[in-house]
C-alpha cells in the first residue's frame, strides 16, 4: 500500500522533472533516464516512454521526430500549456513545503 502511494508522488516529481527540462532544451528518452538516475530515480524504458507520450497526449510536450546516425529519435519539449502546469506545479510544491517547513 506504501509503495503505491510513494510510487504516485515520485511519478508526479517525475513529470515535473521533464516538464523542468523540456522547457530548457529539447530532451529524449535515453537521456532523461540517465538525468533521473541523477537524482535517485531509477525507472525502466517501459515506465518513462508511457509518461512521455501521456505528457505529449494531454498537451504538455510536443514531439519531433530526427534521423541520428540511421535510427529515428524522439525529442520533447515543452508546450506553452505545458510551461503553465510547470509554473503552477512549481508554486504548488513551494507552498507545500513552505507550509511543512513552519
Amino acid at each position: 500500500m506504501e509503495e503505491k502511494v510513494l510510487r504516485k508522488l515520485f511519478l508526479g516529481f517525475i513529470q515535473i522533472h521533464i516538464l523542468h527540462h523540456a522547457k530548457e532544451h529539447p530532451i529524449y528518452g535515453v537521456w532523461m533516464l540517465e538525468e533521473l538516475k541523477e537524482h535517485g530515480y531509477n525507472i525502466s524504458t517501459g515506465t518513462l516512454y508511457p509518461i512521455l507520450h501521456n505528457m505529449e497526449s494531454d498537451g504538455l510536450l510536443k514531439k519531433e521526430e530526427k534521423n541520428v546516425e540511421g535510427k529515428i529519435r524522439k525529442y520533447y519539449t515543452s508546450t506553452e500549456k505545458g510551461n503553465l502546469v510547470l509554473v503552477e506545479a512549481r508554486k504548488k510544491a513551494y507552498e507545500l513545503f513552505k507550509e511543512i517547513k513552519d
